[in-house]
């Protein structure tokens, strides 16, 4: 059998790109180069996919993976629905996040950039949907995230991410009220919280002389 190799794939991506070119300029369909290139990203996220469910010791193969294939699915969004692609971009990248801590919870750090990228993706929709102040909005998901840390599984030793998670869910819910005068002293209170903790737990961890 004839072997095959990127010529052909790059030829068949040269001949679709020049067939939606010319549906667009016949009016035949539009969002041509977003067609394209989310055909694209998402033949890529399918063959790290491919990876990632082949040989679990492809964790890494999770970012690149649901970071295109988010891109792919955003890509494809025209009209009213182009208000709501970035959360479907970024719940792309966050998910690849979530795979990560999920196949092994011992990688329990992968709980905050997935929370925190989930927020940005949220926070990106409701300003492009509403007038809604989302400074509150924020702050509420980065608590969450933390809250998370804390309570998900293997959690036990992480209670100190219940700090800096509750000050953050009350600096968000003061945001945009009579009372947001107060987050001014919630970062002062966060750093003297954590330290005392961390100071805390290490005069109860010293072992007896």
């Amino acid at each position: 059998m004839r072997r095959y190799d990127t010529r052909l794939l790059l030829g068949i991506l040269l001949v679709v790109g020049g067939l939606l070119s010319l549906l667009d300029a016949m009016e035949i369909i539009s969002n041509a180069g977003g067609i394209f290139w989310g055909l694209v990203f998402g033949a890529v996220g399918l063959i790290f996919l491919i990876m990632l469910i082949n040989n679990r010791q492809n964790w890494w193969a999770a970012f690149p993976a649901f970071t295109l294939l988010g891109m792919s699915a955003a890509s494809f969004m025209t009209g009213p629905l182009e208000a709501v692609d970035g959360i479907v971009f970024f719940a792309g990248i966050s998910l690849g996040f979530w795979w990560v801590y999920i196949t092994d919870t011992e990688r329990w750090w992968a709980i905050i950039p997935a929370g925190v990228l989930l927020t940005l993706g949220i926070v990106s929709t409701v300003d492009n949907v509403s007038e809604m102040a989302t400074g509150g909005l924020f702050f509420l998901g980065l608590g969450l995230t933390f809250i998370l840390v804390a309570v998900l599984p293997g959690g036990g030793a992480r209670s100190w991410a219940l700090i800096p998670g509750t000050i953050l869910l009350l600096f968000g819910a003061l945001l945009g009220t009579p009372y947001s005068g107060l987050t001014n002293y919630v970062w002062p209170a966060i750093l003297i919280l954590l330290g005392g903790y961390f100071v805390l737990r290490f005069f109860i961890n010293r072992s007896p002389e």
